[in-house]
């Protein structure tokens, strides 16, 4: 195999500084399509687009196009438009499966419809209900050129847009000239209006009537132009610099928000059921100096009493900053697995960092095996492409090649091996847009790496081998030629070219595709790649994965984490619009921020809010940089305290946040929400993105401002109840303000009419969690009922023996619990505690029996001891 690098660009190259501009007046006078030959055959519509007149703005227009229309769904449209002559790049099956048509759809049956104007070519999809038009490209024509595709919708004045990202703008988009660019790329910092680490092109749009789904399956990079005119109203459009248009428009719902995030599952895939474990808490550093630091980290946690689920570790272990390697004298194998072993001995977990890079070192085993089975991004003339990375000169995998999963598990295997290395619970994949530090043009990767001194030398001693730890421890084919480094349309990629701190986007992959098509796929196929090697290495068991670059499809496999945030107040509100973002739309629930921050130095006080708000994340970890003072949660008492308290609601709650996460696998219900998915018709909760709902009934609204030990906080017209001292509040659509909410403190309500599980108390790990006895909260709603369910399985096996599935129902005050009991725990019903009690009752009674009970009538709660197994029905009853 031949290894180079050569110049492979100029001054042309280096010379594209922003984003391509046209006015939208000369786009908006291109000729367009005719549409003919149209023919219907079942619930399939097809026709031929016949190029109007030429537009070539960036490119030759395509002459002819094919269109086709399929109802796959009573809720879902699919349509796409391609080039009729050649075939064009797509998103491959393998990396996203297309979802099958239900085969009894049509146009009679559907909740929405297509329509066309021929000449000039449009089309809209209305609501059939309403005939309310949701998409209309009426007035703006379709251009399509070779590496420029342009569509472009109307939308009602001031539009409710949520979606498009991975972004770190408001939850609700800006509808003034916001430019939303799709191209992962490694962004420190996570700046606004910038494009991030993942991509995602479904956006969700709310209305008054109704709320639907527009998801346009196309991975090249894009700009996607939100703006509102006098001239042209409110709009959305489309700029893509490659494949095809194909559009799946879903029907959503005209009374629930939740069900278009459904609808959007369908399409992309439920998401993966994680182990129980994976919700306790995390805790991880980019700069541990050695293996007496780790284990040091680990004791101290439980010395402060704070629950400490999963230790990870970053880079640091590494050798040389290379893949599947320690470091001899800071972090040797034997004391590795020392720690985990220890780890494990304590009901907890391990997780370390992988990189896709791989050092490019003749005689570095990883390297050489890949070498020898050929599995690395290549140039179009066959030379490996080079990058550089953290341990310097390095290649990358191409995930398309037909070996690269048995290289990828043959590396797990060995590396991670239980028997001789080390054995991780689970994984986190790092730097796969794929990130390169390699500057433009990038001549010579290795005289760069001597000048950013990559790999970086160690800066402190090593420790003693012998140190002793826990000593205190208690516990495809083309038309022409494209121009695949500079097409003559720029998206606004933040990070310049399209190569620029990435992978050549002319390296051609394995089967033909190029990296030009697949950039913003690299991370996803990583991800799948990495949770296939898991597989490999424990059958049977749930994986765990969490990545930072993500594509549709990813929450089917791995979670996420919102990548390398600052220690900012900014940040730390960001983090509740991207976690709604990849939880309530994109399909990917377990997600969250590095609590704290990544990057510079956290205060005790944003840590300590920032510890609550984090324990609402799915994802809960504490991560942060090696440039950054320490910030483990016991480092300040404030901290500290908080920490505990919140972890105790946390790990109270983990079995109804389990339940929820169950839900989402079974029919792709959000575990997050935002206000609006509950609240779709008052309208001040449209623009909410600093209070969130953990499934549909707990309500979080944490203090977010410097310093400040108040909030205002919006609550819709309904019943809530405070979660720690069940006092009601009423809302009536309107704010309130919340005072005296000290540093160790975050408001959390139990929204009414629902039912929430928890275990009696909480512990120290999840495994001593699972051990706990249940109670059940009831808050009843204004009408008088309440509902809740419960979800009980053995917490790790990907398939089942056997689970619970019980469901509480309140109402003519009798709580009545029913369900499937199929899994068997030791942990009993020890109480309930009903919220909205008017009056004490005379009498409660449990399938006949008289049980204890007790009124208070301050908070009007009554807490009714029970003492049930949970392996059938059982009913309790309150009377006057």
């Amino acid at each position: 195999m031949a290894f180079k690098q050569r110049a492979l660009v100029g001054a042309a190259l280096l010379g594209i500084a922003g984003a391509a501009w046209v006015d939208p007046a000369v786009l908006d006078a291109c000729a367009g399509y005719t549409l003919q030959n149209a023919q219907i055959e079942g619930s399939v519509f097809t026709a031929d687009l016949v190029l109007a007149g030429n537009c070539s703005v960036f490119g030759a227009d395509i002459e002819q196009l094919s269109l086709t229309v399929a109802y796959e769904t009573d809720t879902r449209i699919h349509l796409k438009i391609t080039d009729a002559a050649k075939d064009r790049y797509e998103v491959p099956e393998s990396v996203l499966p297309r979802p099958s048509a239900s085969g009894n759809a049509s146009a009679e049956t559907a909740a929405i419809q297509f329509n066309y104007t021929d000449d000039p070519f449009s089309f809209s999809v209305y609501r059939t209900s309403t005939s309310e038009v949701l998409f209309s490209t009426a007035s703006f024509p379709l251009i399509f050129e070779d590496q420029y595709i342009r569509v472009k919708t109307s939308l009602p004045p001031s539009p409710n847009v949520y979606g498009l990202g991975e972004h770190t703008d408001p939850f609700r988009l800006p509808e003034f000239n916001t430019t939303r660019t799709l191209w992962s790329r490694d962004a420190y910092g996570i700046p606004t209006g910038t494009n991030l680490y993942g991509n995602h092109p479904i956006y969700f749009e709310h209305r008054a009537t109704g709320t639907h789904g527009v998801f346009l399956l196309n991975s090249n990079g894009m700009d996607i132009k939100l703006n509102e005119t006098e001239e042209d109203g409110a709009t959305l459009e489309y700029n893509v610099i490659g494949g095809m248009v194909d559009f799946y428009f879903l029907a959503g719902s005209e009374t629930s928000p939740v069900e278009v995030a459904k609808q959007y599952a369908e399409v992309v895939g439920l998401p993966a059921e994680v182990p129980y474990w994976s919700f306790g808490f995390h805790q991880c550093r980019f700069g541990y100096s050695d293996f007496v630091d780790v284990a040091g980290v680990i004791t101290n946690y439980s010395e402060a009493n704070i629950p400490l689920e999963t230790m990870w570790t970053d880079i640091d272990y590494m050798d040389r900053r290379r893949i599947f390697t320690v470091d001899p004298d800071y972090f040797p194998m034997d004391r590795m697995r020392e720690i985990v072993e220890y780890l494990h001995d304590h009901d907890q977990q391990y997780i370390l960092m992988t990189d896709p890079a791989v050092a490019f070192v003749e005689g570095y085993e990883p390297f050489d095996r890949g070498t020898d089975m050929d599995v690395w991004l290549k140039f179009p003339d066959g030379t490996v492409s080079l990058g550089l990375v953290w341990p310097g000169v390095t290649v990358y995998p191409d995930w398309f090649h037909p070996d690269i999963q048995s290289y990828w598990n043959t590396e797990f295997t060995m590396f991670y091996s239980p028997e001789a290395g080390l054995d991780i619970d689970g994984a986190w994949i790092d730097m796969n847009e794929p990130a390169n530090f390699c500057n433009l043009p990038c001549e010579d990767p290795f005289q760069q790496a001597i000048q950013q001194a990559l790999p970086p030398n160690r800066t402190t001693a090593p420790p003693d081998h012998d140190s002793p730890i826990f000593v205190n421890s208690t516990s495809v084919s083309r038309r022409r030629k494209r121009d695949l480094l500079t097409p003559q349309y720029a998206i606004d990629n933040a990070a310049g070219a399209l190569s620029s701190k990435t992978a050549w986007t002319n390296v051609t992959h394995a089967n033909g595709l190029v990296e030009y098509d697949t950039h913003n796929l690299y991370g996803t196929m990583m991800s799948t790649a990495t949770r296939e090697a898991l597989l490999n290495r424990r059958p049977g068991l749930r994986t765990f994965v969490i990545t930072r670059s993500t594509f549709p499809g990813a929450g089917s496999k791995v979670g996420k984490w919102l990548g390398d945030n600052l220690s900012q107040w900014d940040h730390y509100r960001f983090s509740i619009a991207g976690m709604l973002g990849m939880a309530s739309i994109y399909q990917i629930p377990m997600v969250g921020s590095d609590i704290c921050g990544f990057g510079a130095n956290t205060t005790e006080t944003l840590c300590a809010r920032w510890a609550m708000l984090g324990a609402f994340y799915p994802f809960m970890r504490n991560h942060n940089g090696d440039t950054s003072i320490s910030q483990e949660f016991y480092r300040w008492p404030v901290v500290a305290e908080a920490a505990r308290n919140v972890l105790d609601i946390r790990y109270r709650l983990m079995d109804y946040i389990y339940t929820a996460f169950h839900q989402a696998s079974v029919d792709g219900t959000p575990v997050l929400q935002p206000l609006w998915y509950q609240y779709p018709s008052d309208t001040n909760t449209y623009p909410i993105d600093l209070q969130f709902f953990y499934g549909d009934a707990i309500l979080v609204s944490p203090v977010t401002e410097e310093n400040s030990t108040s909030v205002n906080i919006y609550l819709p017209d309904d019943t809530f109840y405070d979660f720690t001292t069940f006092a009601p509040i009423v809302g009536n659509g309107s704010e309130v303000t919340l005072t005296d909410v000290n540093f160790t403190q975050i408001p959390v309500y139990i929204r009414s009419g629902n039912i929430v599980p928890l275990r009696v108390q909480s512990a120290m790990t999840t495994a001593e969690l699972r051990e706990q006895d249940l109670e059940v909260i009831v808050a009843i709603g204004r009408d008088g009922t309440a509902r809740g369910s419960l979800y009980l399985d053995d917490g790790v096996s990907l398939v089942q023996e056997s689970s619970a599935w019980i469901t509480f129902t309140y109402a003519n005050k009798t709580l009545s619990v029913d369900g499937s009991f199929g899994y068997q725990t030791e942990s009993r019903l020890k109480q309930l505690r009903l919220l909205g009690i008017d009056s004490e009752p005379t009498t409660v009674d449990s399938d006949g029996e008289r049980v204890q009970a007790s009124f208070e009538a301050q908070s009007k709660s009554l807490l009714v001891s029970l003492d049930k197994a949970l392996t059938g029905g059982f009913s309790v009853t309150l009377s006057e």
